[in-house]
């Protein structure tokens, strides 16, 4: 396998657009999927230019991006420069695991969601804030503009600079792991990353409690307490494997959604929930 900087099949015009597409990542979010409408746009002109001549490859890469995925905005340029290298190799090499590009995305987005969210959004947007509220109350013009200064400047230093890192690490990652056969592990540590992830997002995401008590006086105590007990968010991981089964039985979503409504009304009113 060649990947060396003179074979590079995208150019900082690719990588570039990554970036002014990912201002819009938030966008077409749903609850389903969340980011995956943004993200396969933003990987889109990358995709065009790796796969023009193979309309085959092409959209099994736009089905592939449209998998489940949500991370940090301003992360997800790192993300999606990562996703490119893979996708270039894929297209330079026909014996590449297409699997290993979603694998790898679903490992990261996770871990950069909560360093990306510490640094953006809980420190650099609360200092901005701070000091333009702090003007403002003065009646200085200075504090929103102070403010999106603040937050913006270095969020788009990273996001530029996160899809070239991304991207270069990423092929330096890719020849070195091929060369070696770490492949099969770093998959297999991907696919245990991607299953705690959603693990923890089931317990985060989903809300579900029962209100059926178990004994009377002061002696009784709730089944959902004692569910707790046994394991914390037992109740919400088992309805999102349950909302998965059907869901790969070819459930319809809408569906689903209107039962899920009308379950939280009936089991409301009875005193389940």
């Amino acid at each position: 396998m060649t990947n060396s900087s003179t074979d590079k099949l995208l150019t900082k015009k690719d990588l570039n657009k990554i970036v002014y597409y990912s201002l819009g990542c938030d966008f077409s979010w749903n609850y389903e999927r969340q980011m995956h409408v943004p993200f396969t746009r933003m990987m889109y002109p990358v995709l065009r230019r790796l796969y023009k001549n193979d309309p085959v490859k092409m959209a099994h890469a736009l089905e592939r991006h449209m998998e489940f995925f949500n991370t940090n905005p301003q992360m997800v340029t790192f993300i999606a420069g990562v996703a490119s290298a893979m996708e270039e190799e894929n297209a330079k090499n026909p014996d590449f695991d297409e699997s290993s590009i979603n694998a790898v995305k679903v490992a990261l987005m996770g871990p950069l969601a909560g360093v990306g969210d510490s640094i953006f959004l809980g420190t650099l947007r609360i200092i901005g804030i701070g000091i333009g509220t702090s003007l403002m109350m003065q009646g200085n013009w200075l504090g929103p503009l102070l403010y999106l200064l603040i937050y913006n400047i270095p969020a788009f230093i990273f996001r530029f600079q996160g899809v070239k890192i991304g991207y270069n690490m990423g092929t330096k990652f890719l020849q070195s792991i091929n060369s070696s056969g770490l492949m099969a592990k770093i998959m297999l540590a991907a696919s245990i990353v991607g299953m705690m992830v959603i693990g923890c997002m089931s317990k985060e995401l989903v809300s579900t409690s029962l209100a059926i008590q178990i004994g009377s006086g002061d002696a009784a105590t709730t089944l959902q307490s004692i569910l707790d007990g046994i394991m914390p968010g037992i109740l919400a991981l088992g309805v999102t494997w349950l909302y998965y089964f059907l869901l790969k039985k070819n459930v319809n979503v809408i569906l689903l959604l209107i039962i899920t409504v009308i379950i939280g009304i009936l089991g409301t009113l009875i005193g389940i929930f």
